[in-house]
């Protein structure tokens, strides 16, 4: 984020009034009857639905780079933190913003609300209250949606005979990391479309939505394909089964990292906000109709942990698995 002493610190109300409760997206929504201004938000749910809540943090050099643009990183931040909801098949409700800023750049603060609202709107949230500080740049997201009592995606109920699905391509963000960092170049051709995936993610909720009733567990893609699938893995007491080749890629990490190295990045790489999901096999052909993107990239099994398989039913392994914080980084 970019600072400047000679601005003077906006105080934290008028910060708040001025490029927050002012936002498109803190308007009064479905569901929101007291929003920004009071000391709570009061929503309110329909009869017999459940209220769903979400929690993400990042943080300046961790999770984005310390000169990322405020128009960006608010799209990228709202975006990780509703992937969640998707996960659980929510429909999206509200959210909370904590933000904490080295100073108040109202350039940069202008940039971050623009983004926030463009994606607030994408989503379907409404901004609904939050709190701002003072200290090294970081932002903290709080999602709530809400889903009919029961219906909830949960990560514990896949089954051995059951297909392992995902919600589209695989690893562009991974492999816009190097660029983002100006670690590597490419031409416009390719690295346009890996960007867009890094800094403004889709999160899959009409597609979480319409996996009710019929997939048996999901969650969302964050810390990579191969650590997400695992926590599947064990909170379903099953084994899975990848198949290395079935792995859905995109033409442009294609061209950047080819085939070998994007099977990798698809594999450990974070942040794609993809939905992976168990799947049984009548329920394919009804939900491929609707989203052709889906592919089947395995099948849940009996037994324990994750297993990669080349063409050949071979195990294949790899160094890392995905991101974890305070331990190990990307594969």
């Amino acid at each position: 984020m970019p600072t400047s002493a000679e601005i003077p610190l906006l105080g934290e109300f008028e910060l708040i009034r001025r490029f927050f409760a002012s936002a498109a997206c803190a308007r009064p929504a479905a569901g929101v009857v007291q929003g920004i201004g009071d000391d709570c938000a009061l929503l309110a749910l329909p009869p017999g639905e459940q209220l769903l809540v979400s929690t993400d943090t990042l943080l300046s050099g961790v999770h984005f780079p310390a000169s990322a643009d405020g128009f960006l990183l608010a799209q990228r931040g709202l975006a990780a933190a509703a992937s969640d909801l998707a996960a659980m098949a929510a429909t999206p409700l509200g959210f909370t913003l904590a933000l904490t800023l080295p100073t108040a750049e109202p350039q940069w603060l202008q940039g971050f609300a623009a983004g926030l609202d463009v994606m607030a709107k994408a989503c379907g949230l409404a901004l609904v209250g939050g709190d701002t500080t003072r200290g090294p740049l970081s932002m903290t997201f709080t999602v709530l949606g809400r889903v009919p009592a029961g219906q909830a995606l949960r990560r514990s109920g896949a089954q051995a005979g059951d297909l392992l699905c995902v919600g589209g391509a695989l690893g562009d963000a991974a492999a816009a990391l190097p660029l983002v960092l100006g670690q590597t170049s490419s031409s416009a051709e390719i690295a346009g479309p890996l960007l867009e995936r890094y800094w403004t993610p889709q999160p899959q909720l009409a597609l979480g939505q319409a996996l009710r009733g019929k997939a048996t567990a999901a969650l969302d893609i964050s810390d990579g394909l191969l650590a997400d699938c695992g926590h599947l893995a064990s909170a379903s007491a099953v084994g899975i089964r990848i198949e290395l080749e079935r792995l859905p890629l995109s033409a442009a990490i294609l061209q950047l990292l080819g085939q070998t190295r994007a099977r990798e990045c698809a594999l450990t790489g974070g942040d794609d906000y993809r939905l992976v999901f168990s799947l049984p096999p009548g329920e394919l052909a009804s939900l491929q109709a609707a989203w052709p993107e889906i592919a089947v990239i395995g099948q849940v099994v009996a037994g324990t942990g994750v297993e990669v398989v080349d063409e050949d039913g071979q195990p294949v392994t790899f160094a890392h698995s995905g991101f974890q914080h305070f331990g190990s980084t990307h594969g």
